[in-house]
């Protein structure tokens, strides 16, 4: 239960520093919750290819 608590906050956090950067460069709220939300879904996309590549060049790695 605490590590679910630990990472809803960590991800209340997230947005909330994603929309104030965004607000802060470009003094859009709008855009601001735009880029928190799409950039976690890019994120997970990114972090799905990167698994996969490690996937296949750990071995190869290791074999050296």
């Amino acid at each position: 239960m605490i590590k679910m608590l630990k990472m809803t906050s960590q991800l209340g956090v997230h947005l909330v520093v994603a929309v104030a950067v965004t607000y802060a460069i470009t003094g859009s709220l709008v855009l601001g919750g735009a880029i928190a939300l799409i950039e976690p879904i890019c994120n997970v996309v990114a972090g799905h290819f990167h698994e996969k590549a490690w996937t296949r060049l750990g071995p190869r790695i290791s074999a050296g």
